[in-house]
């Protein structure tokens, strides 16, 4: 089959001559490339979009001309409107072109018309092709055919999206089935991946889809490259002018001996019974040492040997938002990847699981109501290698909602299947909550989706960086988690998440939490028990230290004074006083708090408070330092401590009375019968009122 004459026109057009061209929806990955190409290509070009991306401030530095709008007036001296199949029908520029009869084409139709100049390499399929045609390109390139390239993604080992190169013959294209519009190319050579139901939202069934490649096959002049390892594209592909390849014996050239590393993989290469050798891939994963495989073919058919081939191979980095790490660290990992199709996340997971980490901790974003409803029960099987997963509500890519389908349909079909370990999550701006307070040493944590669920990964990864550092200062024997519920840490049972959660041990981890928030500016609350603590649902900013354990839950006796630190609870000074015949303190037993908030408050019950025992506080100041502090030198009032507002105490000093053990304990039980007998017997806020002067806060309740 031969292009038409309006093809040839609109190649002759983009490739032979310089226009004005304008480009609705420039910010895109698709549109941007398709820009790059036509100001390399020497035309004048403009685009609008709603939103500015790295690509658009990139081009605007090639001279793009770009508006943050989309004005038919911005547009009005265009000679060609090209736009996406995403642009609705009633946008101005669209109906301006339309009724002032100014030339249109959609992305693909100016994308196959600039190949119409090269020798084209379309690399297609339902997954996985992003990757490989930047590989394909990156190959060529190493080999030295100066290929030019279109990628639908940012790809930093290629420097962008998209370039035309006059030195080269061969253009590598990453074709797009999503839409059809991957009939518009006529390319010499193809590569396919795979093939299978997706994008059921515009095709209706398979038989449709696979219409498509065959149309596509039957416009390649050159030879078809497929995977003999699927079943669909073998079916569709198969004749005396393909290539296969794959991991089984029948393929023309195949992986065998393949060996997953953390982040690599080595294997042999054959063609047909002869090895060729051995190549060495820097991308994780299976299922990207079989597209490997088609690459080697397709660039060995084109006469690269393999020797260039596998030192090309070994260069390789992924495209943006493939198997992309956005924190590493010796106790995390955080990955993000575009998949968002159940084979993809199978095959993305498994590459996770090869990683050797101790859990894998998955964020999903379905993409598309109708691909959520189509593929429910495919996606239910698809996390099998995921320990946790936490999904969110579907990201709609301009499709209005379908009743009835949302993230939950995920989560019910993943439970259904019989995993245990997930979670439905509506509230997009929380998923990172979820899966932070989930986090433990050696975890990788991968997000999964071709919305914005990448988002809610970098977010995380800005916090462990602090988070780590956090950790450090606590050392191994204090703890960190980010996203502590704080109902788990006060007497009411509500409250949503402290961002950093902190246990120092000692007084030392203390001081310089207390350096390391200012220098950092970040907020920092200190709590004790948590008792008649009131947390709003949104939860708590910042840094929430909780001094426990070690020397803060240490008591000692001398005489008649008691030393607690402040993570000792008032229960047990009072029995400490019991023990040692300190008499005085009984009212303690009462308070279900700690020495610190006690301080803090100035907490009481049954007639007696805190600093009317108090001898001194150890504190530490808003810089960290440490100082010994009596009463008298210290703003106390009742339930309240002002001078405590900016010190932290860490421990105090209590004075009581020689007592006999026998009358202590009589009052110790007096004190027990009185609140059994006057106060509720379940959980109560009553003591988070402070008394009137005329009256008990408990009458007027």
């Amino acid at each position: 089959m031969t292009t038409t004459r309006v093809q040839l026109s609109l190649a002759r057009f983009l490739t032979r001559e310089h226009h004005r061209i304008h480009l609705i929806g420039v910010a895109g990955s698709g549109m941007s490339g398709v820009a790059a190409l036509l100001l390399e290509l020497g035309h004048q070009v403009s685009g609008s979009d709603k939103s500015i991306s790295v690509e658009v401030e990139r081009l605007r530095r090639l001279g793009l001309q770009f508006f943050q709008q989309h004005s038919a007036q911005d547009a009005a001296d265009a000679e060609l409107i090209v736009y996406s199949s995403a642009i609705r029908p009633d946008n101005p520029i669209l109906i301006r072109a339309r009724q002032s009869e100014t030339r249109t084409a959609r992305r693909a139709e100016a994308l196959a018309a600039i190949m119409q100049g090269k020798r084209g390499i379309i690399v297609c399929g339902m997954h996985g092709k992003t990757t490989t045609s930047a590989m394909t390109a990156h190959v060529l390139r190493e080999g030295g055919l100066h290929p030019s390239h279109y990628v639908g993604a940012e790809i930093p080992i290629l420097g962008q999206n998209a370039h035309w190169d006059p030195r080269g013959e061969f253009f590598v294209a990453e074709g797009d089935e999503s839409d059809g519009t991957i009939r518009c190319f006529y390319p010499e050579h193809i590569l396919v991946l795979n093939i299978e139901p997706e994008h059921l939202d515009f095709y209706e069934d398979l038989v449709q889809i696979e219409a498509v490649f065959d149309q596509l096959i039957g416009q390649t002049s050159g030879k078809v490259f497929f995977c003999a390892d699927d079943a669909i594209a073998t079916r569709v592909c198969k004749s005396d002018r393909s290539v296969s390849y794959g991991f089984g014996e029948n393929a023309d050239y195949r992986a065998q001996d393949v060996t997953l590393e953390d982040f690599a993989s080595v294997f042999s290469v054959f063609r047909g019974g002869e090895k060729l050798g051995e190549a060495r891939l820097n991308v994780p994963g299976r299922h990207n040492v079989q597209n490997a495989v088609g690459v080697v073919a397709l660039a060995s058919e084109l006469g690269i040997p393999l020797e260039k081939i596998a030192t090309a191979l070994a260069k390789f980095r992924h495209a943006r938002r493939r198997f992309e790490i956005k924190y590493a660290s010796d106790r995390f990992l955080l990955v993000d990847d575009y998949a968002h199709h159940p084979t993809e996340i199978r095959a993305t997971l498994a590459a996770a699981r090869s990683t050797g980490r101790n859990r894998v901790l998955t964020m999903f974003q379905p993409h598309r109501y109708t691909r959520t409803k189509a593929l429910r029960q495919e996606f239910g099987a698809a996390f099998d290698q995921a320990d946790r997963v936490v999904i969110t509500d579907v990201y709609p890519a301009s499709e209005p909602p379908i009743p009835g389908i949302s993230g939950q349909t995920i989560a019910d079909a993943i439970s259904a299947h019989g995993h245990r370990g997930v979670t439905y999550q509506s509230r997009f701006t929380r998923v990172h909550h979820d899966v932070g307070n989930m986090l433990a040493s050696g975890d990788l944590v991968l997000s999964l989706g071709a919305g914005n669920i990448h988002e809610q990964l970098s977010i995380l990864a800005a916090e462990l960086v602090v988070a780590e550092k956090l950790k450090a200062i606590v050392g191994e024997e204090g703890e960190m988690r980010l996203h502590e519920p704080m109902a788990k840490h006060t007497t009411l049972r509500v409250g949503g998440p402290a961002q950093f959660w902190i246990e120092p041990r000692t007084e030392e981890a203390f001081a310089e939490l207390i350096r390391f928030c200012r220098r950092e500016n970040l907020p920092l609350f200190v709590i004790g028990r948590g008792s008649n603590l009131l947390v709003r649902d949104g939860g708590i900013p910042g840094v929430v230290v909780h001094p426990c354990g070690g020397a803060f839950d240490d008591i000692t006796v001398k005489e008649n004074e008691i030393t607690a630190g402040v993570g000792a609870k008032l229960k047990q000074v009072a029995y400490a006083g019991r023990d040692a015949g300190i008499g005085g303190l009984e009212w303690m037993e009462g308070i279900p708090g700690e020495v610190g908030g006690a301080l803090r408050m100035n907490a009481g019950a049954m007639g007696g408070q805190t600093f009317e025992h108090v001898v001194s506080v150890r504190v530490l100041d808003a810089e960290g330092n440490a100082q010994t502090m009596t009463p008298s030198e210290m703003q106390v009032h009742y339930r309240h401590v002002p001078t405590l507002e900016k010190n932290y105490a860490v421990s105090a000093v209590f004075r009581g009375v020689s007592s006999g053990r026998d009358e202590i304990v009589r009052k110790l039980e007096e004190s027990q019968h009185k609140r059994k007998t006057t106060q509720p017997a379940a959980s109560s806020a009553g003591c988070i009122f402070k008394n009137p002067n005329s009256v008990p806060a408990g009458k007027l309740v």
